[in-house]
């Protein structure tokens, strides 16, 4: 295994579940705790705006309705991302990718991009978001990673920006995940913490990849996970963990 640049310490959406996820005042309040990493979810507008969402849908973490994939970032730009998480967020907007990559490398932060596709857009969205990664990160020195459960997605992303390193997520192991994730080029895989075990474990960096897992909140799967040796963490609990760690 080569040099991994990433901290050990990665923090989910932003700041966990303490600031409306996959908002800048997200990544504020994760820094705000000290945390150097940041774990996000990115998506294409119909347009083709790159900007940070979860799920397909707008309902849960903003005012708006439907997918969200088939709104215009003019559309989406003026939605409230922040007020369904508390009153002191209201107003929050949704991020764009290029506004998150001017924040995270201006301050020397690692960013792991997940490339979350609206159903049926998984190569079009990886292709999308690793040129406009390219782009963005061509003379920044901060460390990015791409993950996906898609491996379409993924795919599309290796082949658009093959310098740009990828991580398959699994949240479990079917037949034949690490042949997948081998096929895919990629440098790890970011499993679910329930399923890493010491077998698991084994066969990852025995083919030479690396090793991560999310969602880990609690101290007790924590401390058995930096037993087992895996090569980072992926985290809610920003206000409970120490990053440096």
């Amino acid at each position: 295994m080569g040099a991994w640049p990433f901290p050990f310490w990665v923090a989910h959406r932003g700041a966990g579940k303490l600031a409306p996820e996959n908002t800048l005042a997200a990544f504020r309040l994760g820094a705000a705790h000290g945390w150097r990493a940041f774990e996000c979810d990115v998506k294409l507008s119909a347009d083709g705006q790159a900007f940070l969402l979860h799920d397909a849908t707008l309902e849960r973490t903003t005012n708006g309705r439907g997918t969200a994939g088939e709104r215009t970032w003019s559309e989406l730009s003026r939605l409230d991302a922040g007020g369904w998480h508390s009153r002191a967020f209201a107003g929050e907007p949704l991020p764009s990718l290029e506004a998150i990559a001017a924040y995270v490398q201006r301050n020397g932060f690692a960013l792991n991009v997940e490339i979350k596709p609206t159903p049926g857009l998984d190569a079009e969205t990886g292709r999308a978001v690793a040129l406009a990664c390219a782009q963005l990160w061509a003379q920044a020195g901060t460390p990015l990673l791409f993950s996906s459960f898609q491996p379409a997605a993924l795919a599309a992303a290796r082949d658009a920006a093959p310098q740009i390193p990828r991580a398959l997520l699994l949240d479990a192991l079917a037949p034949g995940w690490l042949d997948e994730a081998l096929s895919l080029g990629v440098v790890g895989v970011v499993t679910n913490f329930r399923v890493m075990e010491a077998a698991v474990l084994a066969r990852v960096h025995g083919a030479g990849l690396r090793a991560l897992c999310y969602t880990v909140n609690e101290a007790a799967d924590a401390q058995r996970l930096i037993a087992l040796g895996v090569d980072g963490l992926i985290t809610d609990a920003v206000d409970r963990f120490a990053p440096a760690a």
